[in-house]
């Protein structure tokens, strides 16, 4: 089980400048596992029909170019 830690600010912008700190330690691999955690909560809370596997949705969208 993961540990849940606390910790209280005087401010917000001293909070936020805490956060950037803790991300920018992160490895590229902690912050994909902390993004694909959320994403997977979001959707079991949430729902989504859409969501049904653990991937990212690929969406691609094929335009035209107007020609001048």
């Amino acid at each position: 089980m993961k540990k849940l830690w606390i910790k209280k600010f005087k401010s917000f912008s001293e909070a936020e400048a805490f956060d950037r700190k803790y991300y920018a330690q992160m490895s590229p691999e902690e912050k994909w596992d902390t993004m694909q955690l959320l994403r997977e909560l979001y959707y079991k809370f949430k729902g989504s029909k859409y969501e049904k596997g653990s991937g990212l949705r690929r969406v691609l969208k094929i335009s035209k170019q107007a020609q001048s």
